[in-house]
């Protein structure tokens, strides 16, 4: 049961990086400025390698290698949420996507490197520290522009997080094994999780003029994490195995 409850832990953690990274790297050569399209590229490939490591673990526990685990399942295989595999958009969505996303991500992986699995606590200290950066970015871009005097631009803000939220509850959409991670002194669990996201956005939002809402009156957009996704993931992984496909015995 623990290392089953293990597993699926990984998986989903690195299925969401995986797709959010991917998913990022398409703003590569359209950022609304220079800074910004470097920014959302490297913030890519930050977690393509985070993503790499936790299938590495997996690998460890029994799982096959991390191209493999990555790129030849098809969309309900996926553990990931539906939040991350939304199409990029207009920049504001992608921008509040980024802001609830990573500091949901950081939460997770502070609270994991205080786990009793070693191998995870060790990674996870690894991967807060570039996530700080992360939600550093997110944080100044929330606060500039939920405070913007411009109107429009400020509704356009206001429009993309409610859009946004009930896909990024969805991120805490609980496992089968919540009761054996939490036991067992792995993880906390995805309710915790979830308060102290709630928490730590809501201190954000305060300096700005967007509104959460009422997050209980809110349905959340579940199924990711058993496999239910939306119409945009299998297209996407098509994308991004392209090259993989074309022989994935090559050493690229």
């Amino acid at each position: 049961m623990k290392e089953l409850a293990i597993k699926e832990l990984l998986y989903k953690m690195a299925d969401d990086l995986l797709i959010l990274g991917h998913r990022n790297s398409e703003w590569t050569g359209i950022g609304p400025i220079l800074e910004e399209d470097i920014a959302f590229s490297s913030m890519a490939q930050d977690k393509v390698g985070q993503s790499w490591a936790l299938y590495k673990m997996l690998q460890v526990l029994g799982e096959q290698e991390p191209d493999t685990v990555a790129f030849t399942r098809n969309a309900p295989q996926f553990h990931s949420c539906k939040f991350v595999e939304l199409p990029i958009g207009e920049y504001d969505f992608s921008l509040v996507r980024h802001f609830l996303f990573d500091t949901a991500d950081l939460l997770r992986f502070d609270l994991l490197s205080r786990s009793s699995y070693t191998p995870l606590a060790q990674l996870a200290t690894k991967i807060k520290g570039e996530l700080k950066y992360h939600t550093m970015h997110a944080n100044t871009w929330i606060k500039q522009l939920g405070s913007v005097e411009d109107e429009e631009a400020f509704q356009r803000m206001q429009y993309a997080l409610d859009v946004a939220l009930p896909f990024a509850l969805g991120i805490f959409e609980e496992g089968p094994y919540e009761q054996s991670l939490a036991d067992e002194k792995i993880f906390a669990g995805e309710v915790h999780l979830k308060s102290l996201w709630l928490e730590k956005i809501q201190e954000t939002l305060s300096k700005t003029r967007l509104v959460l809402g009422d997050v209980s009156l809110i349905s959340p957009e579940l199924g990711g994490r058993y496999g239910q996704h939306t119409e945009f993931l299998q297209p996407l992984l098509d994308e991004m195995t392209e090259v993989f496909k074309v022989d994935p015995t090559a050493e690229w």
